[in-house]
């Protein structure tokens, strides 16, 4: 059996080892300069499923500019859901959330929300276990209930019932 050398490896001086002397840094590439135009704030990105990327806010205004950038048919759903959430919910306070509008209650917490996905708007209550008839979509917490609303596909008695009853649970978070 052979022995190895207890030696350390040692670098060759700095005048021979490129990767010892650190030379001039290469410049960095220039920032493109800004657009022109101001089309990067008045129409919002679209995210993966077509959901638009809303900043974080409170009240109306920026519900309202996540519901004129819900791509074709969700549009007027989005601005359905909104007119019958107002309707039903006197005093309900409005936000955007994860790139989400939520509708709540002032200590009572967010009672629903929607998102926008490829082919449907999903409309989340987060007390949606307590509704009657229970909305069908269901995920890891018992308490929070779905429906997906696809094309034409809009009962909207149904979800004035839900929010109706929605506004009467215990909601979830702090509004």
């Amino acid at each position: 059996m052979q022995r190895r050398s207890s030696r350390s490896f040692a670098l060759p001086p700095p005048s021979t080892c490129p990767v010892a002397r650190p030379g001039p840094r290469a410049p960095r590439a220039r920032r493109r300069p800004p657009l022109e135009t101001n089309d990067r704030q008045t129409t919002p990105a679209l995210l993966s499923g077509g959901n638009p990327q809303i900043a974080k806010g409170d009240g109306d205004a920026p519900v309202q500019a996540y519901i004129a950038a819900m791509p074709g048919w969700k549009r007027e759903l989005g601005e359905r859901l909104d007119v019958l959430i107002a309707r039903e919910v006197p005093g309900v306070r409005k936000a955007v959330r994860w790139n989400s509008p939520f509708y709540g209650l002032q200590g009572q917490g967010w009672i629903l929300s929607f998102h926008v996905f490829t082919r449907y708007v999903k409309v989340t209550f987060f007390g949606g276990a307590a509704l009657q008839p229970v909305p069908p979509g269901r995920g890891k917490d018992e308490t929070v209930r779905w429906l997906d609303i696809h094309e034409g596909a809009y009962d909207e008695e149904q979800m004035a019932s839900w929010v109706r009853q929605a506004a009467q649970l215990p909601g979830w978070g702090k509004v």
